[in-house]
């Protein structure tokens, strides 16, 4: 546009103006309801991008509000009580990360799941980058999705974090499906759901992930990877468990620094 919009507020108005110029019925959305204005409906446009309209709006705000108050980056390390946390949880992959989707600390489960020690993994750079060992999730392209989204609110909440701008431009550099998925600029807050991965001794493992935010504003979520009881995926975790076992493997050591 001339001039071009500068900031969060740039971003708000261009959204604003490309849903005037979208017409309901080119995308399969039935023209024959009054509208007070041309073009989509925000709850419509959420639909059709996967995002959910608070979601959506949350991020907006965020963006809008960037120059009037700037996040400070989190920092820091778990409570030990919340280090606790990851021993009491036995029968399941268990993990602390920060908003970059680096781990601070894992169980032993998730240590043998990832087939390494826990603490300083960056999930986005083990998917994108690690060419590998990418055959360990099984449903690679929505992983993808789900952490260029998490990435994407990320920014918009901690905008001078310097340390996720280069973990960024690392993913760009690195990665061409990344700089396709970020050009898209969606926005996805996934908290839980189905997560599934190809392991090289146990097979598939089909889990369900849970993220629990920490209650102390450091950024970090408490994820958690179980399995239905009876159900294969729980053999497996018993069967992982048991290898490691066997094998000699030590429990990861957590991030004390």
């Amino acid at each position: 546009m001339p001039g071009g919009f500068e900031g969060g507020h740039g971003e708000v108005l261009q959204r604003a103006v490309q849903r005037t110029r979208l017409d309901p019925s080119a995308v399969g959305i039935p023209a024959g309801s009054r509208r007070r204005v041309a073009g989509l409906r925000r709850k419509e446009v959420a639909h059709l991008s996967g995002v959910s309209v608070r979601t959506e709006r949350d991020h907006l705000l965020r963006l809008a509000r960037r120059r009037r108050r700037r996040a400070k980056s989190p920092s820091g390390r778990p409570r030990p009580e919340v280090l606790r946390v990851l021993d009491l949880v036995a029968g399941a992959p268990a993990l602390i990360m920060d908003h970059r989707l680096t781990v601070v600390a894992g169980n032993r489960l998730a240590g043998l799941l990832y087939g390494r020690e826990m603490p300083g993994l960056n999930t986005a750079r083990h998917l994108f980058l690690e060419e590998a060992e990418r055959g360990l999730y099984a449903d690679s392209e929505k992983c993808t999705l789900d952490v260029v989204g998490h990435l994407r609110l990320a920014v918009g909440k901690f905008p001078d974090d310097a340390g996720l701008a280069s973990l960024i431009g690392e993913l760009a550099m690195g990665s061409e499906r990344f700089r396709r998925l970020w050009a898209r600029a969606d926005v996805r807050a996934r908290a839980h759901g189905r997560k599934a991965y190809r392991h090289p001794l146990v097979g598939l493992l089909e889990l369900h992930q849970e993220n629990f935010a920490l209650p102390d504003e450091s950024g970090m979520e408490l994820l958690v990877l179980s399995a239905p009881a009876g159900s294969p995926a729980e053999d497996g975790l018993r069967l992982l468990g048991a290898l490691g076992s066997e094998a000699g493997q030590a429990r990861p050591v957590r991030n004390a620094s």
